[in-house]
């Protein structure tokens, strides 16, 4: 992407005890082709060495910026605290344990400037913990709206671009699975989700993290249907059906 075209993109990278992997997600951002990035890390009060590892690179790499809690709030309000202080066009999300290639920002900003699109997603595959297994390639739908949505587990938050030039400003909500709360208000605003065709990021399956917890995750969805999105029993229930089995068939290799 030529220089006149390369708005800032400002990439979202909330932290809780991430020291094992958090170098290798940053060096993946340090990697991009497209230079033009900002990396907006929130240590989330962890009790590892972090905060430590993200300010060592932050002194050699002025574009990589920490912030640290002073107690555990949550994934919510730790990307809340980065997209505050954000200051680009784009907002990306990267979790702090997941990999992007190379070229994911100059092909994903290549992909919306040409179709004028707010939100995009890419294609991916899933890694170990260890990073030694890599899945095959995880497809994704050409597009998605509301309704889709919340019966499908197709955009994976470390796949995303949006543009808030075009979506305006937002926020988390503070609950489980706050990002899918987002997709859901923004495709419920109006907006349609496009997904990229290509493999761009690597997901790291960690055994023990709470979203990996079948059953913490049930609750969550369950939750976001009644008390959010405010779907009726039946409908959430078709909805929950659909979205267990998409999700069942997609994690299946793990």
């Amino acid at each position: 992407m030529k220089d006149t075209d390369s708005p800032l993109v400002s990439i979202i990278i909330p932290a809780f005890n991430a020291a094992r992997f958090i170098r290798a997600t940053l060096e993946s951002v340090q990697a991009q082709t497209y230079t033009n990035w900002e990396a907006l890390v929130v240590d989330d009060c962890s009790q590892d060495n972090t905060y430590e590892i993200v300010k060592e690179l932050a002194n050699i790499d002025n574009r990589i910026r920490c912030f640290q809690l002073t107690e555990n709030s949550g994934p919510a309000i730790a990307r809340n605290t980065a997209i505050a202080t954000a200051t680009g066009r784009y907002i990306a999300f990267l979790d702090s344990d997941d990999l992007w290639l190379p070229q994911k920002l100059d092909r994903q900003l290549l992909f919306m400037q040409a179709y004028d699109i707010a939100f995009s997603y890419t294609q991916y595959r899933r890694i170990s913990e260890s990073g030694d297994t890599c899945s095959k390639l995880i497809s994704v739908p050409d597009q998605i709206q509301y309704w889709n949505l919340l019966k499908n587990t197709a955009v994976t938050t470390s796949t995303v671009v949006i543009d808030r030039k075009k979506t305006g400003l937002f926020e988390m909500v503070n609950k489980g699975y706050d990002d899918f709360i987002l997709w859901l208000y923004l495709l419920k605003s109006g907006f349609t989700a496009f997904g990229l065709q290509e493999d761009l990021c690597r997901y790291r399956i960690v055994n023990n993290s709470i979203s990996r917890n079948k059953l913490t995750a049930a609750r969550w969805v369950w939750s976001i249907y009644r008390q959010t999105e405010k779907i009726s029993p039946p409908l959430a229930l078709w909805c929950f059906v659909n979205y267990a089995w998409r999700g069942y068939w997609k994690n299946k290799e793990y």
